[in-house]
This record gives C-alpha cells, sequence and structure tokens, in this order.
C-alpha cells in the first residue's frame, strides 16, 4: 500500500548532495524520514487528504545545516548581554556601556560581547582605567570576539579579588601592569572566571569550556533558568535553518539539562557533545567518564561520542602556538596547554577507547603537535576510521600539510575567523604572524587539494551563528596582498562543508547530511535560490522552514 506523506515540499530547486541524485524539485517526507525525492509529477502520488504540502516558492532546499563548532549554552546566555561588534572608537563604547547600564540595574556584572582588540584604536589597547572612565561604579566585563580574551574594569577585578594579580596557571594570564596591579586585561578562561561568576549565569554557561566540570552547588531556580535560556538559544538555532550541531564544550550539567528537553519537549536540533578533556584530568577519565557519557547519551537526537581537547589559546593574545617566533615580539613562540608525550598518551588511549578526538589548535606549532599525537595513536593502536579532527588551523606548516590526508585528520574550519572577513580587523593578527605565515594561513582550498575532509561553522558566540551569512563569507573572501592564493572553496564545496561532510565526521552519513529516501528528514528551505545569487548578497537569503526530525521547527 502506498505510504502517505505527512509533507510535501514542492516547486523547490533541491540540491540533495547525493551525488547519484544530485537535483530534483520536490521532497515527500513520512514521520520523521524522508519518503523520496524526485520531480513533482513523481511526487505528487503520496499526496493525501492530511499531507502538509509547503510551496519552496522557486527556493533552494538543502539538508538541513550541520554547524559543526558552536558553544550552545554560551552562546545562549550571549543571546541576553550587550554586542559591541564592529564598534569603533571610545566615544560609541562609552554610549554604549551607559545605556545598557541603564537598561539593567538589577545586574551585578555587566557583561559585553565581540570587542574587537583594536575597539578603541589601532594602537590603543583597551585597560581598567578606560572602563573606569565610562563606569566606575558598575562591574563591567567585555569578551573579545574569540573569548580568549576580556577586559574587566577596577570594581570587577576587586570583586573577584584579582586586582593585585593571581596564579592562573599555565596558559592563563591576568596582564599584570607597571603599577603590580592588574591592568584588566584577562587571558584564557581561568584568568577570565574570577569575574565572569558574578553574571547571571555565575559562569556556569562556559564551565564546559574552563573546567570541563560541573557546577560546585545550583539551585533548582538557577537550573531551570539555565534550561530556559538554552531553550531560547535553541530557538534562535533552529531559525537559521541549522538541524545539527556539535557542540565544541562538554560537561554533564549540560547533558543532563538537554536529556530533560528531549524528554520533555523535544530537542529542535541534533546535539553532539564531547567530554572535554582538560591537562589537569586523570587518563582515567577517559573511562570512567567520558566512554560512559558515550554509552548514556547515544541517540540521533543527543549524542555525547568524543573527546575535545584545547592545544593553545589564540594569536591575538599571544596564547597561540608557533613552530617560530611571533612576528612582533622575537623570543615568544606560546607555550602548549599540553607537553607532547601527554598528548600522545590521551589519544592514544581516547583512540583504544574508540572515542574520536577534536583539538582546538590555532597556531602551526600546536597544529603539528596534534597531527604528531593522532600519529602517535596510530602507531600505537593500527590504522582506523578515527576522523580526529583539528579545529581552527589559522596557520599551518606547509611541511605538516600532507598529514592531514595520510591521517585521515580532518580540517573543521571557519569561515568568519579570517581577519578582513565578516567585519574583522586586519590588525593586529597579520603583524603578528608575520607576512611569511600568510600564505599558510586559512588554507582552505590548500588542505582540501592535500586532500583534507573539511567542515565549516562559525564557533558561536565567537562569530554570528548565521549559516548563510558564513556561506557569504567563504564566498567573498579577498586575499591579504596582491598574488596571494585565493583559498576559497567552490559553492558546491561550501555547502557540502556545512552539510553532507559535517554528517560524515559524525559517523552519521547512512542516515543525514544528504537528502535522500529513508534519510532523516532535516531540511532547510531558503527565500531564493543559492545557485544564481550573486555572493555578495548569500545572507540576504533566509530559511523560511526548517524541519528536524519530520518536526517543522522554525517557519518564518
Amino acid at each position: 500500500m502506498q505510504r502517505e506523506a505527512s509533507y510535501i515540499i514542492r516547486n523547490a530547486r533541491v540540491l540533495t548532495m547525493n551525488e547519484a541524485n544530485p537535483r530534483a524539485s520536490a521532497i515527500a517526507i513520512s514521520g520523521n524520514r524522508i519518503l523520496a525525492v524526485g520531480s513533482e509529477a513523481g511526487i505528487d502520488q503520496f499526496s493525501g487528504p492530511d499531507t502538509h504540502v509547503i510551496d519552496a516558492k522557486g527556493g533552494t532546499v538543502l539538508p538541513g545545516f550541520n554547524e559543526a563548532h558552536m558553544h550552545i549554552f554560551g552562546g545562549s546566555a550571549g543571546l541576553r548581554e550587550l554586542s559591541v561588534m564592529g564598534m569603533k572608537g571610545f566615544d560609541a563604547l562609552d554610549k554604549a556601556l551607559k545605556a545598557y547600564a541603564a537598561e539593567h540595574p538589577e545586574r551585578r556584572l555587566l557583561i559585553a560581547q565581540h570587542a574587537d582588540y583594536t575597539i578603541l584604536s589601532d594602537d590603543e589597547r583597551m585597560t581598567r582605567h578606560h572602563l573606569d572612565r565610562i563606569l566606575p561604579d558598575r562591574a563591567v566585563l567585555i569578551f573579545a570576539p574569540d573569548h580568549h580574551t576580556a577586559w574587566a574594569n577596577t570594581l570587577a577585578l576587586e570583586m573577584a579579588g584579582i586586582l593585585e594579580g593571581r596564579d592562573v596557571g599555565i596558559g592563563n594570564e591576568i596582564v599584570m601592569g607597571e603599577d603590580g596591579l592588574a591592568t584588566g586585561e584577562l587571558r584564557e578562561s581561568d584568568a577570565i572566571r574570577p569575574v565572569s561568576m558574578f553574571g547571571e549565569t555565575g559562569a556556569r554557561d562556559m564551565l564546559g569550556v574552563g573546567t570541563g566540570g560541573d557546577p560546585d552547588h545550583v539551585t533548582a531556580e538557577e537550573r531551570a533558568g539555565d534550561i530556559e535560556i538554552i531553550r531560547h538559544g535553541f530557538a534562535y538555532v533552529a531559525s537559521l535553518g541549522i538541524t545539527s550541531l556539535q557542540n565544541m564544550d562538554g560537561s554533564l550539567y549540560q547533558l543532563e539539562m538537554l536529556d530533560e528537553i528531549e524528554r520533555t519537549s523535544g530537542l529542535p536540533v541534533r546535539v553532539r557533545m564531547p567530554f572535554h578533556m582538560k591537562n589537569f584530568m586523570p587518563l582515567s577519565d577517559l573511562e570512567t567518564k567520558a566512554a560512559a557519557w558515550r554509552e548514556r547519551f547515544n541517540s540521533d537526537r543527543l549524542r555525547s561520542d568524543f573527546v575535545k581537547l584545547f592545544m593553545d589559546g589564540v594569536t591575538e593574545s599571544s596564547t597561540a602556538v608557533f613552530i617560530d617566533d611571533y612576528a612582533h615580539q622575537p623570543g615568544l613562540k606560546g607555550d602548549p596547554l599540553f607537553t607532547q608525550a601527554h598528548f600522545d598518551d590521551i589519544t592514544i588511549a581516547a583512540d583504544r577507547l574508540g572515542l574520536p578526538v577534536a583539538v582546538h589548535a590555532i597556531g602551526d606549532g600546536a597544529v603539528r603537535m596534534v597531527l604528531n599525537g593522532y600519529e602517535a595513536a596510530m602507531k600505537a593502536n593500527g590504522k582506523r576510521d578515527s576522523r580526529n579532527r583539528i579545529e581552527h588551523i589559522e596557520v599551518v606548516h606547509p611541511d605538516d600539510i600532507p598529514r592531514f590526508r595520510e591521517l585521515g585528520t580532518v580540517a573543521s574550519m571557519q569561515p568568519t575567523h579570517p581577519p578582513g572577513s565578516a567585519g574583522l580587523p586586519l590588525e593586529p593578527y597579520l603583524s603578528y604572524i608575520g607576512e611569511a605565515r600568510w600564505p599558510h594561513a586559512f588554507a582552505w582550498r590548500t588542505l582540501v587539494d592535500a586532500g583534507a575532509p573539511i567542515v565549516f561553522a562559525t564557533d558561536w558566540p565567537v562569530s554570528p551563528l548565521d549559516p548563510m551569512h558564513c556561506i557569504e563569507c567563504a564566498m567573498t573572501r579577498s586575499v591579504w596582498k596582491d598574488g596571494m592564493k585565493d583559498e576559497r572553496l567552490s559553492l558546491h564545496e561550501t555547502l557540502a562543508a556545512y552539510t553532507k561532510t559535517g554528517a560524515w565526521v559524525e559517523f552519521m552519513e547512512d542516515r543525514k547530511g544528504m537528502l535522500k529516501p529513508g534519510y532523516l528528514a532535516d531540511i532547510v528551505v531558503l527565500s531564493g535560490d543559492v545557485e544564481t545569487t550573486d555572493a555578495t548578497r548569500l545572507a540576504a537569503l533566509r530559511p523560511v522552514t526548517t524541519i528536524c526530525d519530520g518536526r517543522i521547527t522554525y517557519q518564518a
């Protein structure tokens, strides 16, 4: 007997990401699966009295976007905070902070997001003294876009007990001034957390990044508030056509909140979350926690099946790790968060347990250390289909480019991150890495041509989450100097990096990432045709319908 479709999408320009059947004009959905993909005449046979028809009006229909690197709790919390993205000059910052303070008299700590390192000027770095001039009587904390650096005013530093400094561990720093007091610049999570804990979430939103652990104490009211923040974030995620997200920080506290959302109302997006391995954790945590979480959270809608680590920080705060010196500071290479031997032990143990690994590595020195670790695991345990990843790869040494294919390592990269893209300034980044390294920075095309699988994402809240904005950035990226190689991918390669390859890296290519009969009904309908829209206008194409697991999760 012919099955009746619950939904039919028609009048569409369907890009299936399935090489065997790359294009279609209609799709039929039954329950949470795709029933058929083909012509309108062929799909009409599945229509019945209870079928809901969605008219795509000639717009592109794609597999739902797979945001392969983001932070759901921190990003969701940031939606309630002040954004100063793209703001320039002291006067603009002064006006924005004072207005925000007046709107929120109840907040103990005022948090702002997305301040460029050069927000004041190309030459002047923000300090507590600048913020004191604006709001001396309200505690203020302002994050850089990368969330690896923040600036606090004097009151906030006093509240946190760090005005006179404190040892915050390797790779973290409370920058001190000549007067023996903190300047207000805080580098990396262990330096920032003493201040951010006075925010609305008590810094619980960033524990998955900072410690990989759970709150020491949380009330039922606080937990309910945290769940509501995440629900709000999920609604935003769905509105952008995202049906899968791969979180890049992890904690049991987050997993259990997501599990509660799934059990009560259902997750509107599929979530993959890691166990975050920190340098102070015992190796046994991989078995007692990471592997145990994999068994407990193992559905198509909520999974915890990989390990995340940070090898270094970011270039702008001089915490990224390079093989050779920073161009602006001879003698400085950056300090890795793990020794090579320690990291090798972790990758070997994770690989033995069948746990893929994803590592934040910005500088070419950090990238090399991660590749060394993956090679050590292969030598110790034998070659397997591990689909290990390196996150960001802002600079890669030419000698390490072929190792991605040799080791089967995935390049996880963010088109919104190159300086000059997405409104980011060129400095201080270009001066810090030096012109000799420019040809090997954000080398998407070079890595793909060398055989590396690639996935694209935004690292939200580091960059705006909108996939169409990110795709526009990928397609419009310009070179920093005449004669440099164009590192852009084609439109279809870029779309695959946001759909098909994202599913593959999750080991879910047998059921999502393509529009194919029997696959999960994860679909986004766009307001126009991506193939005929000028690259500079791609972000103007909006999701009009998002379907996840056969359920409409967003409709414009």
